[in-house]
């Protein structure tokens, strides 16, 4: 595997200082802007998990998708789906529901009354969801949030990625669903770098020690993050894995 040069002076990481586990997004940071994964950031997560680092899956996607590449990738850390409503791993007795997605489901067919045009259906994923729930990100996103502040579901955030607009109660957040994952693996904040790209990983960059946005992330990450990756998407992990392992 070919390494990628680095800029002069680029530091991945503080100094003395590595993870004891990782947490990653999935659509934009493993993926492209078309929702392909990348191979090589792939290889990367399984060299982490075979030095003895846990990888976490922290995505706004549904349980069904983030439990198959979490199989087939033989990841060991805990899954955090739908923005850290749905929390999962095989040694637990139970999945952790953190909300329940029937409230945000009313407030979309609310909602298409309201808007023309506007699909309560949504996004594809939606037929596995369970804690919130995503309508296109073509849709106006000012205006759902104007009629949705007025309404008796104005207690629910919305939040725009690269691939959806979510729905989703207010004690939802990335940083939250791995607040309750660290503790139940004993394991700090201080112990966990994450990468994002979206808006709806600036939970997650706020509780960990170190946080990477990949290339092509949003304006808003990139301000919060300790690290902006001058790769795109999945490109960023070779490199950022090979100063974690020191290779």
């Amino acid at each position: 595997m070919k390494t990628k040069p680095l800029p002069s002076n680029m530091q991945w990481l503080p100094k003395n200082w590595k993870p004891k586990i990782v947490a990653v997004d999935i659509d934009g940071t493993l993926t492209d802007d078309k929702k392909r994964i990348n191979t090589e950031a792939i290889i990367a997560l399984q060299r982490l998990e075979e030095a003895g680092i846990p990888v976490i899956l922290a995505t706004g996607n549904v349980r069904a998708i983030t439990y198959g590449l979490w199989r087939f990738l033989q990841l060991s850390g805990p899954i955090c789906c739908e923005n850290g409503g749905v929390l999962w791993h095989p040694q637990w007795p139970e999945v952790v529901m953190r909300a329940d997605g029937n409230e945000a489901r009313e407030a979309a067919q609310w909602l298409a009354q309201e808007i023309p045009n506007l699909n309560p259906q949504g996004i594809e994923s939606n037929a596995w969801r369970e804690s919130e729930w995503c309508l296109f990100p073509s849709e106006d996103l000012q205006l759902i949030k104007e009629k949705i502040s007025t309404s008796k579901w104005s207690h629910l955030n919305v939040i725009r990625t690269g691939f959806a607009i979510h729905l989703m109660s207010p004690n939802l957040s990335k940083g939250k669903g791995i607040e309750v994952i660290l503790e139940k693996m004993k394991l700090r904040p201080q112990d966990l770098l994450c990468v994002g790209d979206a808006p709806n990983d600036l939970s997650m960059f706020e509780l960990a020690n170190w946080s990477v946005a990949v290339g092509g992330s949003f304006q808003e990450i990139q301000n919060a993050a300790n690290v902006i990756s001058p790769y795109p998407h999945g490109d960023t992990f070779q490199p950022l894995v090979d100063a974690i392992l020191n290779e």
